[in-house]
């Protein structure tokens, strides 16, 4: 299933703060700042490019858990950036460290895990949900 996953594997996602990234327009707030949720998909995606060329073909990670602190807010039009790097390694769970910054100081960090699922008989599972 992997290729060589280690711990210490990184990845760090970028992006422009825009009106649809903020709390007021996602609904998790009514102040036009980045919103906690969208640095927590930020973080998540760090998490999953880290790890995505090391998947054999077919297979991919889904997020199971997080644990952010939202620390400080930051504007639109402010460049934010999330890394996430591999800390351990359990059989299918990967337990990741995330951190995120704006343009003058860290704005979140926690930790995130992932599990390695194969794409083909997830989805199965998940649209039979549709038919019940």
């Amino acid at each position: 299933m992997e290729k060589e996953l280690k711990v210490g594997l990184k990845h760090v996602s970028e992006k422009i703060v825009t009106e649809n990234d903020t709390a007021a327009v996602f609904g998790s707030g009514d102040m036009y700042v980045f919103s906690t949720p969208m640095m927590v998909g930020l973080m998540e995606n760090a998490a999953m490019k880290a790890v995505a060329d090391y998947l054999e073909e077919g297979w991919q990670t889904v997020g199971i858990h997080l644990d952010v602190k939202h620390l400080a807010a930051t504007p639109m039009g402010m460049q934010v950036r999330a890394e996430a790097e591999l800390m351990e390694i359990k059989g299918r769970q990967l337990v990741f460290k995330v951190e995120a910054f704006d343009e003058r100081e860290k704005i979140g960090e926690g930790t995130h895990r992932r599990f390695i699922v194969e794409r083909v008989p997830f989805m199965a599972k998940t649209e039979a949900k549709e038919k019940k």
